[in-house]
């Protein structure tokens, strides 16, 4: 993952290279290869800046961002995949855009500027980008359908400001972190919040399949996708949806794999991480590199069920054991990296295997997603 920043401004800001720094020096954990800042030129309407923090997993050497197109006159902070994005550059460089780079990134430039903010209808991947327009002195942000990358963003006194975590915007101190009461009620009850509100005062987050724009004066959200279901499909058995469920696994997991460092997968034995795996397995030409967590106590460990996994599909599995001791001595570092309360434990787990993860590969796959695509957990999401 990446971490992006950023300000638009309809004053002069002496201090924004400053902001921009601090604010990208907040999410040097998301980034820790690379740091860019880029800020548009002076005596314009408007004034932006653009921060990045890079972890580097595709054109190791050539996606230095913020990124501008042919001309310099748009630039984007990326976070993200574009799994597509080959495909799209053929189509993108038979047009006549010209590229400097490999990178996914430059594609999502040219996209932008070939079809405009419709650009992310063609898109197939996760992100959260901000697109920085000079001549239209507009600013574009675009969230991924799912929502996979995270975007927050707040208005202060005509400045417009967003970056991937809620601790990145308030070192901008642009305005002082205060509770937002009204979304208590929520989070008590769901243990999340389910709209754009924050629990921070002023702090939105742009909701997934949504794009926003900024030209100074008004914030415009809009909706750029929804889950559509066709009723008027002809009914078919088991087997079929059965047999197009699996291609169409297997084929995202296959897309997952674009990548110029080392991948591995957190495997907990469970059915969604260890059909990820088998399927992860099948598609790379050496035993890929497996991480698991566990606890101390046997009742909880899921340990045999991950090697058993491990085993059968001939992958490297490392293991690490969380003591109590271990939990409380992270739980400081837990809670700043979440922002905002989390209801669920599942994050303490995920701290440490990650830790262990990266010891030895720079990108995992994790099994998420499934539990919200096939509506489980009763006692978490409600009807």
């Amino acid at each position: 993952m990446c971490g992006i920043a950023g300000l638009v401004s309809g004053r002069e800001m002496p201090e924004m290279r400053e902001r921009l720094e601090v604010m990208t020096d907040v999410l040097t954990h998301r980034g820790p290869d690379d740091r860019g800042i880029y800020l548009s030129p002076t005596g314009r309407r408007l004034r932006a800046g653009l921060g990045h923090r890079r972890l580097s997993i595709i054109d190791l050497g050539g996606g230095h961002q913020p990124m501008a197109n042919e001309t310099d006159d748009i630039w984007i902070t990326y976070n993200g995949e574009i799994y597509n994005h080959q495909e799209l550059r053929t189509t993108l460089e038979a047009q006549g855009h010209r590229y400097r780079t490999q990178s996914d990134t430059e594609t999502i430039v040219h996209a932008y500027e070939q079809y405009g903010m419709d650009c992310v209808h063609r898109l197939r991947g996760m992100w959260a980008f901000a697109i920085w327009d000079e001549g239209r002195q507009r600013l574009f942000v675009a969230r991924d359908r799912l929502g996979i990358k995270p975007l927050y963003y707040a208005v202060h006194h005509g400045v417009f400001y967003f970056a991937s975590e809620i601790k990145s915007l308030l070192a901008s101190r642009l305005s002082a972190p205060e509770v937002n009461h009204d979304v208590l009620p929520e989070f008590l009850t769901f243990g999340y919040t389910c709209g754009e509100a924050t629990l921070f005062e002023g702090i939105r987050k742009l909701m997934p399949g949504h794009w926003l724009t900024w030209d100074g004066a008004t914030v415009n959200v809009q909706s750029y996708w929804d889950w559509q279901f066709d009723e008027g499909q002809p009914y078919r058995d088991n087997a079929a949806y059965q047999a197009e469920f699996e291609d169409l696994l297997d084929e995202s997991v296959r897309l997952r794999l674009m990548s110029d460092v080392p991948l591995g997968m957190f495997l907990s034995g469970g059915i969604d991480s260890s059909i990820i795996a088998a399927c992860m397995a099948r598609h790379v030409s050496t035993p890929i590199k497996t991480f698991s967590v566990g606890f101390e106590s046997q009742y909880y460990s899921e340990f045999p069920y991950a090697r058993a996994v491990a085993r059968h599909i001939g992958a490297e599995h490392y293991e690490t054991v969380v003591k109590p001791n271990d939990f409380f001595e992270a739980l400081p570092k837990l809670i700043w990296h979440e922002d905002e309360p989390l209801h669920g434990p599942a994050s303490v787990a995920l701290y440490f295997v990650a830790k262990l993860a990266r010891e030895h590969v720079t990108v995992v796959l994790t099994g998420e997603g499934s539990d919200e695509l096939f509506a489980g957990y009763n006692d978490r999401y409600w009807v």
